[in-house]
C-alpha cells in the first residue's frame, strides 16, 4: 500500500510539474500586476515577523524555519522565487514571506501536499481568481517541476 501510494504522489509531481515545464507563460494583465502587488503589501503589513533578506541563507527543512518564526524572526532567500512578473523586486520578497509564513501556519513541510496546503491557505485570501491561478503557479506548480526536477525550474507563470 505505502509503494502504491508512493507512486500516486510521483505521478501526481510528474503531471504538475509537466502542466509548469511544457506551459506556455501567461499573459497577465498590467491591472491583474497591480492587484497582486496592492494584495502582497497588505499581507506584508500583517506578517508579524522580522524579515531578513539573504543571498545565502537557506532553511534545510521546515522545522529550522518554524523555529525562527517562532522568535519572530524568517531569512527569505534572494533566488527562491522569481519576481519578473512584478514592478519591483520587493514584491517577490514579499510573496516569498508570506508564502513561508503560510507554511508555518498550515504546519506543512516541502512536500508536494505541504505546497499544496500553503497554496490553499493563501488562495482562501486572495481577492481574485487570477491572483488565486499566479498562486497555483508558483507555488504548486512550480514547486512541482522543481520536485521532478530537482533544482528549480526557469521561472514563468502558466494558467494551464
Amino acid at each position: 500500500m505505502v509503494a502504491a501510494q508512493k507512486n500516486t504522489i510521483a505521478s501526481q509531481v510528474e503531471t504538475l510539474a509537466r502542466l509548469y515545464l511544457e506551459g506556455n507563460p501567461a499573459e497577465i494583465s498590467d491591472e491583474a500586476i497591480a492587484q497582486m502587488c496592492d494584495w502582497l503589501m497588505g499581507e506584508f503589513q500583517q506578517l508579524p515577523l522580522n524579515l531578513q533578506f539573504s543571498d545565502y541563507m537557506r532553511y534545510d527543512n521546515p522545522k529550522q524555519m518554524f523555529a525562527d518564526i517562532e522568535r519572530g524572526h524568517l531569512w527569505v532567500s534572494a533566488d527562491s522565487y522569481d519576481g519578473s512578473i512584478y514592478p519591483n523586486p520587493i514584491y517577490g520578497f514579499i510573496f516569498l514571506a508570506m508564502h513561508d509564513y503560510d507554511h508555518y501556519l498550515t504546519g506543512s513541510d516541502f512536500t508536494l501536499e505541504g505546497e499544496i496546503a500553503a497554496y490553499n491557505a493563501a488562495a482562501k485570501r486572495a481577492p481574485s481568481l487570477t491572483i488565486q491561478k499566479i498562486l497555483y503557479s508558483e507555488i504548486v506548480l512550480r514547486s512541482a517541476a522543481h520536485l521532478f526536477l530537482g533544482h528549480a525550474p526557469n521561472p514563468k507563470v502558466v494558467f494551464p
